[in-house]
């Protein structure tokens, strides 16, 4: 408590807050909320709800269109008026030639005018006719993805025009030039837009890994970002670039998977021999059979490479988790509570392209809602899944506060009249949390639970039926690691 104490007296915002009309929310809010542009235009960009998935797609779609090479099938994006449409190489192959459908109907042929270089798997097309009219999909700066910013997938999969998927960017690989998404992206799907929530295209939908089942996504896709996109399309429009189309990379998964026990370790390499995710990194594969309810950490150590967990049910399409430093170092840990009986597939991955070494991975059974080492609850109320339940690492990949302290931005639905308690647990460093509306006014913030807690918790009854936003935030620079963020 005197720490939530002390920056309260470090605030003007106190003092001011009764001739300002500042609510006692306002008076509690984060030092640096006072002092940085975090207001409406960012939650609303950090927010998902009905109304935003909406506008985005009404804003995006009509600009999507469908690729026919008369072999194969996929989507793409119109860039500007005079008819420049992106796509992936691969989409077009070595056609000079190919069918272009709007979302309105209209069918144009379109000429293949340039493809990336360096195996870059981007091509464009031009669409014959000197068209008029056509609509358009804006192209967001270079270098402004975050991990963890919602994105939105529009595009062609299994011949369906106009499907919508979202999510959140879940990794960025800017050395090999890669957005991983969990936004379901599925064959059909290439060439077509990665788009933030201002319905601006943040990359190019290339590739996704699947595991061969019915050969759709299991959240891991990948897309090209606009740092690459932008230069690709002024050497279209200034005619360097390359005319045929050179050899892509692409995923390798023939090596099945191996069955591991709970309470179990096992080695393993790491190296040519493995499977290969769209970015280029190692892979290998394990499967095991879990329960409802129950709680399992999985462990992944290695002197040679960057480890990188990810972990998915094969039998629910919406659990997928993944982790890259959270067991300290270059070691990976992921805890999860399972939501199904049934299989789930463990991939032991490394974080950067072609990365071979030796590793260890440890599954254990916490039984069911047994503890784990990032925080002491569940999850769970009387039975009844929480509304948000998120695990979590703040630290040097996160947004950076002015005050130096890192932060993170999850959303929820809620409605009005309803109580929540909104809990940010950590053994790790001494959290901070506020929740704030989708209009960029803070409701709430907390610092420490009790004296001898610096846990956070809020409890509060919504205003209003709408989305939400709550900012993990630590209360020093020096506040970093795992945490888990629990809204009931």
């Amino acid at each position: 408590m005197r720490r939530m104490c002390q920056r309260l007296l470090g605030s003007a915002t106190v003092v001011l807050g009764t001739a300002m009309g500042i609510t006692a929310a306002d008076a509690i809010a984060p030092r640096w909320l006072a002092q940085t542009s975090l207001g409406p235009s960012v939650v609303v960009a950090q927010t998902i709800d009905e109304s935003t998935s909406i506008r985005v797609y009404q804003q995006a779609s009509p600009a999507v269109v469908a690729i026919d090479t008369g072999e194969g099938n996929g989507s793409g994006s119109i860039v500007s008026t005079d008819g420049l449409v992106l796509t992936n190489a691969h989409v077009v192959s070595n056609h000079r030639t190919v069918r272009v459908r709007l979302a309105d109907g209209r069918e144009f042929t379109g000429d293949v005018v340039g493809f990336g270089e360096n195996r870059l798997d981007l091509a464009a097309i031009r669409l014959r006719g000197n068209p008029s009219g056509l609509p358009t999909i804006a192209i967001a700066p270079a270098g402004s993805v975050q991990v963890g910013q919602l994105a939105f997938a529009i595009g062609n999969p299994f011949g369906l025009q106009g499907t919508f998927t979202t999510g959140i960017i879940s990794r960025i690989d800017p050395d090999r030039g890669l957005i991983q998404t969990d936004a379901a992206i599925n064959p059909g799907n290439s060439g077509g837009p990665l788009l933030n929530s201002n319905g601006q295209l943040i990359g190019v939908n290339t590739s996704i890994y699947t595991v061969g089942r019915n050969g759709g996504s299991i959240g891991i896709g990948f897309a090209i970002p606009t740092d690459q996109v932008l230069p690709f399309i002024a050497a279209v429009r200034n005619g360097s670039a390359p005319s045929t189309a050179q050899a892509a990379g692409g995923t390798r998964s023939d090596r099945p998977p191996t069955s591991i026990a709970l309470n179990a370790t096992v080695s393993g390499h790491l190296d040519e021999r493995s499977n290969v995710l769209p970015d280029g990194s190692y892979f290998n594969a394990y499967v095991f059979e879990g329960r409802a309810g129950q709680r399992i950490e999985i462990e992944m150590t290695s002197q040679d490479v960057d480890a990188y967990l990810i972990l998915f049910s094969l039998d629910n399409d919406q659990f997928y988790l993944n982790d890259d430093d959270s067991a300290g170092d270059l070691n990976a840990r992921l805890t999860a509570t399972l939501p199904v009986t049934g299989s789930y597939m463990i991939l032991a991955n490394s974080y950067a392209e072609g990365e071979s070494g030796i590793y260890r991975l440890s599954l254990k059974d916490m039984g069911s809602g047994g503890q784990v080492s990032t925080a002491p609850n569940s999850g769970t109320t009387n039975g009844q899944s929480p509304i948000l339940r998120r695990q979590g690492t703040l630290g040097p990949r996160d947004a950076l506060a002015p005050d130096n302290t890192y932060y993170q931005m999850h959303t929820f639905q809620g409605r009005a009249g309803q109580q929540v308690t909104i809990t940010l647990e950590s053994n790790e460093f001494d959290t901070y949390l506020a929740l704030i509306d989708s209009s960029g006014n803070l409701l709430d913030s907390n610092d420490d639970i009790g004296l001898n807690n610096t846990n956070s918790q809020i409890t509060i009854t919504l205003p209003y039926s709408g989305d939400y936003s709550i900012i993990v935030n630590g209360y020093g620079p020096e506040d970093q690691g795992r945490y888990l963020l629990i809204v009931r």
